[in-house]
């Protein structure tokens, strides 16, 4: 599981309900797996005991190297409602390095599929969400075809949530959702991105279960964006 080089979705405890990690304990354990990069992406201000607002402008300053990881700084916004509002204003996600934009019960009351697709693919038009981050909650159903084809166009990353595929996950069975997901990036030919979603040092750098979901739907390698921290860059910066 070494081969891949970054985890772009992790929580410290400024994410709140995450465990009491900071950035340097998560960077210790990157350098362990070993990872290349890592990214630290808390939850935006508006899930329930989140860092505030400038928690996320003071990431700017930090250092990007840490133990001998890179470290990226970004947030996972809330995507508030059908038009894709999420929860920081753009002065602040231009000093990160990219955003992470999802769905949580806490902010979006579960509604239909149209209303889940329009705000996935609503928030895709914000030029700072680099990805769209565990689309397969089984509470938030979508249209995967309308979702790849607008990412594909808006140059978007839609990750492969290890955290929702391992067994027992709070977001019921995501496998069919994924597959689905990955079926339509291999037919349109778009990269994915894998993500431990690890809340706390615990999960990170662990794909098992999307990993073995790549293997078993034969998803093509050179489309899976964690093999080369370089290509990955080269994604998020193209838009």
């Amino acid at each position: 599981m070494h081969m891949f080089e970054f985890d772009p979705h992790t929580h410290t405890i400024a994410s709140g309900h995450a465990s009491g990690a900071t950035i340097t304990d998560m960077a210790k354990k990157a350098a362990a797996v070993p990872l290349k990069m890592l990214g630290i992406t808390d939850h935006g201000p508006a899930t329930p005991g989140a860092g505030r607002p400038s928690y996320f402008r003071n990431l700017a300053f930090s250092p990007k190297m840490r133990l001998g990881v890179e470290v990226l700084y970004g947030v996972e916004l809330n995507i508030l409602d059908a038009s894709g509002s999420t929860d920081l204003d753009e002065e602040i996600l231009k000093n990160l390095d990219y955003a992470v934009a999802s769905l949580h019960p806490q902010t979006f009351r579960p509604g239909t599929a149209a209303e889940h697709t329009d705000a996935y693919i609503n928030a895709m038009e914000n030029p700072y969400v680099k990805i769209i981050g565990h689309c397969d909650d089984v509470k938030y159903p979508a249209c995967y075809e309308e979702l790849v084809k607008a990412a594909v166009r808006c140059r978007v990353l839609l990750e492969i949530n290890n955290s929702s595929l391992s067994p027992g996950g709070y977001r019921g069975d995501t496998k069919a959702n994924a597959a689905d997901i990955l079926n339509w990036c291999r037919r349109l030919d778009h990269p994915v991105v894998l993500s431990s979603d690890s809340h706390g040092t615990g999960q990170i750098g662990d794909f098992r279960y999307a990993y073995a979901l790549i293997e078993e739907t034969g998803f093509p390698r050179e489309l899976v964006l964690n093999y080369s921290l370089d290509s990955f860059k080269k994604f998020i910066q193209m838009r």
